[in-house]
């Protein structure tokens, strides 16, 4: 199912007498989501991602705008008419409940044409049980079951109307690092198996860039970048993106450029042509140093963690914005132990950004 958001805008009254000044929650969002593609919507927390997410499933109503279901448009349709699955980041399981009756239970409200026997109602919620793995729990309570195995049984019931859209809010966001893992694994098998259009809302970029075929990322309610997540990883539009994606985060310094040179701390550390003199930021990815005794950024050098393929030097700079630089090298090279450590830089790796607009600056290589 293609969905089409048409300047989608949720506007909430102020709590504050006061000011009377309205919260803008999401604003003028266009965007079209392929049929059948996994779409990661990021951003911080209040940037109007899961907003976005009840607008679409129809538990909030848009304060302008238009919401296209294929042709259809749905923007004043109720909730339960949109044929859409919602998994809530605390599951909402019926304690009192075994995990089958929790997989029917949606299909127990179906009415007229769409009304199954009870025979049918099984044989769905046991084919969903089967989808997300757990058609050997049937039986159990909700308490007997692990954070994993919960939040199956709450996508397997999203899933049991076999909903033209499935929209996921923060699903993984109790779990244990391990369990994250292993479920957002899952969640990829199974929008693959299925084919359901899918909107999964979350935080973390790690999450995202791992599982979505295309990740907007947005900040205050406003769109700021929307692409495959390693296009918009190598190519940020604008610092917010460049420092929101990235682990470890990208390294950002004060510098200018002079006669297509880019300075920092007065050394003079990449050609940047094309690009006028003015004082810009600088992002440099982690693995966009390399270990160069000769090179011409240098860093003290605070410590050096070793991780397996790759190694960790943390360092310091004048010009850094956050205390502790970051580069990321491969294990085969040594890094002396002495006060300081120089670099060359990979250009592909360096970002350029306006120091008023933070949009990016882009030069020739």
């Amino acid at each position: 199912m293609k969905i089409v958001l048409q300047n989608l805008t949720k506007i909430f009254p102020s709590r504050n007498k006061k000011s009377n000044e309205e919260v803008v929650a999401v604003n003028d969002f266009t965007f079209t989501i392929p049929d059948g593609k996994l779409i990661g919507l990021l951003g911080p927390s209040g940037c109007g991602k899961s907003t976005t997410l009840y607008m679409i499933s129809g538990l909030q109503k848009p304060s302008g705008g238009k919401i296209f279901f294929g042709e259809d448009d749905v923007t004043e349709l109720s909730a339960e008419n949109r044929g859409v699955g919602l998994v809530f980041q605390n599951y909402a399981l019926y304690p009192h409940m075994t995990v089958k009756q929790n997989i029917m239970f949606p299909l127990q409200n179906l009415k007229g044409a769409d009304k199954l026997s009870k025979t049918e109602m099984i044989e769905r919620a046991y084919t969903a049980a089967k989808l997300v793995q757990i058609d050997n729990l049937m039986d159990r309570k909700p308490s007997e079951l692990s954070g994993g195995q919960q939040q199956r049984v709450a996508i397997a019931r999203a899933l049991v109307k076999m909903p033209k859209v499935l929209l996921l809010d923060e699903p993984l966001s109790n779990l244990d690092a391990r369990l994250r893992l292993q479920t957002r694994e899952e969640i990829r098998r199974i929008q693959k198996e299925t084919g359901i259009t899918t909107i999964f809302v979350t935080h973390d970029q790690e999450e995202a860039m791992s599982i979505s075929d295309l990740i907007v990322v947005m900040k205050l309610g406003v769109v700021q970048q929307i692409g495959q997540p390693q296009e918009v990883y190598d190519d940020p539009t604008n610092l917010f993106v460049a420092k929101f994606l990235g682990t470890p985060p990208i390294n950002v310094f004060d510098g200018k450029v002079e006669n297509e040179k880019l300075i920092i701390g007065g050394s003079a550390v990449l050609d940047v042509k094309g690009v006028a003199d003015q004082e810009v930021f600088v992002g440099i990815r982690p693995e966009g140093f390399n270990l160069d005794s000769d090179g011409p950024l240098t860093c003290n050098l605070n410590s050096v963690e070793v991780m397996g393929r790759d190694v960790s030097v943390v360092s310091t700079h004048e010009a850094a914005l956050v205390p502790v630089v970051r580069s990321i090298i491969n294990a085969d090279n040594k890094v002396a132990a002495k006060e300081t450590v120089s670099y060359s830089l990979k250009p592909h790796k360096v970002f350029l950004f306006n120091k008023e607009t933070e949009e990016r600056i882009r030069f020739e290589m």
